[in-house]
């Protein structure tokens, strides 16, 4: 399971905790006046102050046609009794058998994330319908998690029309890898002594995306002329190397000359772009064949021509 899958999952997780008591409870108040619709949309709206956070509470048969009232915070309406609900976007995740079920994340009538909490009605024989209540995401005071930064390789497909076009194309030399010493020097220097924990190249178009860690929020974008030009590292104030770097600053040029070596080794599939961020210890690669990978640093480094291009390069 990724970080982002466990992070999600740990709050769906406190989310149901929360819930699975007040629904519960309500569903037991339902249950003696089923099936009398009037008393059924009295206890609902009672209901209500169990769920302060509820934007929409109704119910359902297990046919999934609306049995009662929707009731909102600033009142109620009629509009869906008797329609059939099957198709709503939460009916996505299927319908519980018993106890308590989240949907999964779904964007709403007015293109907001909510969330369906889905109770099962269930007398002493069977199961008389659903409690259905719905949450705004924007709304739910859940615990402030950080998503843990994925560390690992990771390769994903591009644009299938440019691998389709892939040999009809070939590297055309850009005026970024005629000056490519140059470059290297001036970004090893902006990197180890001034400040500048994440850049980017593109080659073909001779420019490059950097970001500081004085100014985190903001990128710097510099075309040819300027990263070229070896008086631009007086732009950027000298810096100790970052303490949140995870890269050794003695591995900078060694990665960035790899990039070169990726960039030069083959006509037809070739490095388009790169980037390195030495506090999550990444690098990224683009191919002309539109194909990115994404691992870490000492990885990249570990990895031959024979890895990249196979072992007739």
């Amino acid at each position: 399971m990724s970080s982002l899958e466990q992070t999600i999952e740990e709050q769906r997780k406190v989310l149901r905790q929360r819930l699975e008591w007040p629904m519960a409870m309500l569903a037991r108040a339902c249950l003696p006046v089923w099936c009398d619709r009037s008393k059924l949309d009295g206890v609902l709206q009672q209901g209500m102050s169990t769920l302060p956070l509820c934007r929409q509470l109704y119910a359902s048969d297990t046919s999934g046609i609306q049995v009662s009232a929707a009731f909102m915070p600033d009142g109620m309406s009629n509009a869906r009794r008797g329609k059939n609900l099957a198709l709503r976007l939460y009916m996505d995740s299927g319908m519980p058998q018993e106890g308590l079920m989240l949907s999964d994340v779904y964007i709403n009538e007015n293109q907001l994330p909510c969330v369906s909490a889905v109770q099962v009605v269930r007398g002493k024989n069977s199961m008389d319908g659903f409690l259905v209540a719905d949450f705004d995401l924007r709304e739910l005071a859940l615990p402030e998690r950080q998503v843990a930064v994925e560390s690992s390789w990771r390769q994903m497909r591009g644009d299938p029309a440019i691998r389709e076009a892939l040999f009809q194309q070939s590297r055309v030399q850009s005026q970024m890898d005629v000056h490519a010493d140059e470059v290297i020097a001036i970004f090893d220097e902006l990197i180890s002594e001034r400040g500048v924990f994440h850049a980017k190249l593109h080659y073909s178009s001779s420019r490059t995306t950097l970001w500081r860690v004085d100014d985190p929020y903001r990128y710097h974008i510099h075309v040819l002329d300027e990263i070229i030009n070896p008086a631009v590292c007086l732009a950027y104030p000298r810096r100790p190397y970052t303490e949140l770097a995870t890269v050794p600053a003695r591995l900078v040029r060694p990665v960035l000359e790899r990039f070169r070596i990726l960039r030069e080794a083959d006509e037809t599939v070739y490095l388009r772009s790169s980037s390195i961020n030495v506090i999550n210890g990444m690098i990224s690669l683009t191919f002309s064949c539109d194909g990115s990978h994404y691992m870490p640093v000492e990885e990249f480094l570990e990895k031959g021509d024979e890895f990249w291009f196979g072992t007739t390069s």
